[in-house]
């Protein structure tokens, strides 16, 4: 019974981490890096922002392929050229392209990137639904509307802006409200079906919302807790592993248990043998995610999860982890600054990840830290 009660009770104090950018002192590189790699880590994320910069639309938005994933291929269901015809953009795209500038420590109406960050912000706002709170744009789903709220939760914890808050709380409860009686989500809101790549998204905008002082009831976090577990393979050759649903014939994968881990963390259980049996499943097979879908969705949107649960456990996980990624992505950076990602919604998100992972160390954003 203990046991049971001892993740809410790291709930209620983990959720509530302080909301503003890390101090410069605190916001510096891991010790003992090679200044010569730190050098080049630095050229590539800039060389990567700057991508983003030339490519934002007018309307503070990113273009990228609207879509879902079938098996591993990626369904468009509106063409950035569509986008630039009807003035939309990618809500979740352009979401993941604000966080990669505030990993950086950038923020709205200041430095280099302060116009580009004013206008996406400005733009998110737009597309919260007056009705509902529901963020979304031109087909765009839930994994977009988490997104945008845990952005946008970021920036009202840097800038407290009163227009802000009552967007952010209407979309923080479409979250609650969408929950279904497994503790999880799916694609669209108060869908009844639910899996881990959708429930890690919530979790993560409720954690971020939360740090800002919005109103999260624990019970949903509580019953987000018991779907989560409930996918952890605790047996056999996919020991360790996280399964996309909680059912018996169902896949279980790098991106699927780098989700089941920082979303456990994201709820705040840290102590946890599930946990630990994932760190370990990440590292036997992270050599393979890399060869089978280098520039593939599944290739970013795991590590964009990896690089978190990685980071937050530290010690050899992190030695170990990091230099690799750190590796692919330096080596797969194209000339014009962005990465590729030929099957997913486009270089606007491979560019976003891969810029966002590569400043984890940096510890700006409170939802990345440790």
């Amino acid at each position: 019974m203990l046991d049971r009660l001892r993740p809410v009770a790291l709930v209620a104090a983990t959720l509530m981490l302080p909301a503003t950018l890390a101090t410069p002192a605190a916001a510096q590189s891991d010790a003992g890096i090679d200044p010569e790699v730190e050098a080049r880590v630095e050229a590539a994320v800039s060389r990567g922002l700057d991508y983003l910069r030339r490519h934002q639309a007018p309307d503070g938005s990113w273009r990228a392929g609207v879509g879902y994933k079938l098996m591993d291929r990626y369904m468009v269901t509106q063409t950035t050229n569509e986008q630039a015809e009807t003035g939309g953009g990618h809500v979740g795209v352009s979401s993941l392209a604000l966080i990669a500038f505030l990993a950086g420590g950038h923020v709205p109406g200041r430095g280099p990137y302060g116009d580009v960050i004013g206008r996406s912000v400005r733009y998110l706002l737009r597309c919260v639904n007056e009705d509902d709170g529901y963020v979304s744009q031109g087909g765009s789903r839930m994994y977009s509307h988490a997104f945008a709220t845990l952005c946008l939760a970021e920036i009202y914890g840097m800038t407290r802006q009163a227009d802000m808050k009552k967007k952010l709380q209407d979309a923080v409860d479409l979250i609650v409200k969408s929950q279904n009686k497994r503790g999880s989500w799916r694609y669209v809101p108060f869908a009844e079906k639910s899996d881990m790549s959708i429930t890690v998204c919530q979790v993560q905008a409720l954690r971020a919302a939360r740090n800002v002082g919005l109103r999260v009831p624990r019970t949903t976090i509580e019953r987000a807790i018991d779907y989560i577990k409930d996918s952890a393979i605790r047996h056999g050759r996919s020991r360790g592993a996280f399964k996309y649903q909680p059912q018996s014939r169902t896949r279980a994968t790098f991106p699927l248990t780098a989700a089941g881990v920082t979303a456990l963390y994201g709820a705040g259980v840290y102590d946890d043998e599930d946990i630990e049996g994932g760190l370990r499943y990440l590292e036997s097979t992270h050599d393979t995610l890399y060869r089978r879908y280098r520039g593939h969705y599944f290739y970013y949107y795991g590590h964009y999860y990896a690089v978190q649960a990685m980071f937050i456990a530290g010690g050899d996980h992190w030695d170990l982890y990091f230099p690799k990624v750190r590796h692919e992505l330096l080596g797969d950076q194209r000339p014009d600054g962005s990465w590729p990602n030929d099957v997913g919604p486009g270089p606007a998100f491979g560019t976003a990840v891969a810029c966002i992972v590569l400043q984890i160390p940096k510890r700006y954003l409170p939802i990345f830290q440790r």
